[in-house]
């Protein structure tokens, strides 16, 4: 299982959100590169960026600092928020980005999620973002009527290979993982599951751990990071 740190970008900078809410911000860097090299450094093999006002824009908004950072780092990255159409996703993947995650655009348009997939295969992946078992989307501010796991069954049948699961309430409160619901969806498909929100100590790394043999891959984490309450290095020893 990989630690994947997270790199939040609004406005050319590294910041933190609770619960996705713009109002509750927490500025950690103006230096996203330094800090992508610093995790790269600290033995990171993956690098998960997110372009928030791309995602609550509708269109990435941080492509020159995104192209920055992947010119900087020799470990992939990949990167969501914004990224609606394939002419928006292939401009994503020509700046170096590994792999490229829908969200908003994966529920409104099932149809780029198969052509995409069908041409890019593994650079491709879903997040699924979920309040109270529901899909949200449009950097969070709308809750559909979709229930993740129906939705992730959906986005395995048209290929998707990785599916990016955030619990909202969980999002940046250092609260732990939300692991019956994280352990429900990677029982419900058979892809690779990356899990995200309130992953905030080496306990809750563990945990993640134990999920592996339904199919968790990989943990996203950020805040705790930022805030010294997880050890990179520690927590990639934990996992290997």
């Amino acid at each position: 299982m990989l630690v994947i740190p997270a790199i939040d970008l609004r406005d050319g900078k590294c910041v933190r959100l609770l619960q996705g809410r713009l109002e509750d911000e927490t500025v950690f860097s103006d230096d996203p590169v330094a800090m992508a090299l610093r995790w790269q450094s600290e033995g990171a093999e993956l690098l998960h960026l997110v372009d928030l006002d791309g995602a609550f824009e509708g269109t990435p908004k941080n492509l020159a600092v995104i192209e920055k950072i992947v010119e900087a780092i020799d470990i992939p990255a990949q990167l969501g928020g914004g990224i609606r159409d394939m002419e928006r996703l292939e401009q994503i993947l020509a700046l170096g980005v590994w792999r490229a995650i829908l969200g908003t655009a994966a529920l409104k348009n099932p149809a780029l999620v198969k052509e995409v997939c069908f041409k890019y295969d593994e650079r491709i992946a879903v997040g699924i973002d979920a309040k109270d078992g529901m899909v949200a989307t449009e950097g969070w501010l709308d809750i559909s009527a979709k229930p993740a796991i129906e939705f992730a069954q959906e986005m395995e049948s048209l290929g998707v290979k990785t599916i990016i699961y955030t619990d909202i309430k969980q999002d940046g409160m250092l609260t732990g993982p939300n692991l019956k619901s994280i352990k429900a969806i990677a029982e419900s498909v058979d892809v690779d599951i990356i899990a995200a929100g309130g992953i905030s100590s080496l306990t809750d790394i563990q945990a993640l751990k134990s999920l592996e043999s339904v199919g968790v891959v990989g943990a996203i984490t950020g805040k705790a990071l930022y805030t010294g309450k997880i050890n990179l290095r520690r927590a990639i020893l934990l996992v290997k």
